[in-house]
């Protein structure tokens, strides 16, 4: 479960009534926004999160691999 602030909270109901006031003319009220937010944390955010936890994942696959090769870089040649 994603964690908020009730200030988070407050704020993204508040986006989410202004977004379908905008969008569709239709006024939400604070129960629907939290509907709206409840639907969004359980059922997308974890789409969201994952993707982002692939994309941290690469960055640092990419990040390790830079190391690997600049510590390989730094052995030196053994005598046979």
């Amino acid at each position: 479960m994603i964690r908020l602030t009730k200030e988070q909270q407050q704020k993204m109901i508040q986006d989410i009534q202004q977004f379908f006031q905008n969008e569709f003319d239709q006024e939400y009220s604070e129960f629907d926004g939290q509907r709206v937010l409840h639907f969004i944390k359980e059922a997308l955010a974890p789409h969201i999160y994952n993707a982002a936890i692939a994309d941290v994942k690469y960055v640092f696959e990419q990040q390790f691999a830079n190391f690997e090769e600049e510590i390989s870089s730094l052995e030196r040649p053994i005598r046979r």
